[in-house]
């Protein structure tokens, strides 16, 4: 993967002690895959050559006004959809803006999250 400068480049996640939850969710409602570092990281696999956008940590706690990530979507009913049946939280339900639709859910962990769809 190439690195821009002054973009996002990667985001960590604490997920306390619930590594393996939190794992299952993202792998369930995003088709995320993992490289793993041991029982308390695992990277978040950013293409099919095994680069990494983030990781999984539960060396740290999660953080209530922590930086909110932005994920993108084709199909947002579907991903509200996949949230939920992964065992997330809808926190704001969708809603419209100038760009598009979004929402806003939480993980196992209580990272707060948003998904956006331009259509």
């Amino acid at each position: 993967m190439t690195n821009i400068h002054h973009t996002i480049d990667y985001v960590e996640l604490s997920v306390g002690r619930s590594m393996a939850e939190t794992r299952a969710f993202y792998e369930q409602a995003f088709g995320w895959a993992f490289n793993d570092y041991g029982p308390e990281y695992a990277g978040i696999r950013g293409g099919d050559d095994g680069g990494e956008v983030g990781g999984l940590s539960s060396a740290t706690h999660a953080a209530v006004g922590g930086p909110l990530v932005l994920l993108y979507s084709e199909d947002l009913d579907a991903t509200v959809a996949a949230v939920r049946a992964a065992g997330g939280t809808v926190v704001e339900e969708p809603y419209e803006f100038p760009g598009g639709r979004r929402f806003h859910f939480a993980d196992p962990a209580g990272n707060e999250l948003g998904v956006w769809s331009s259509a």
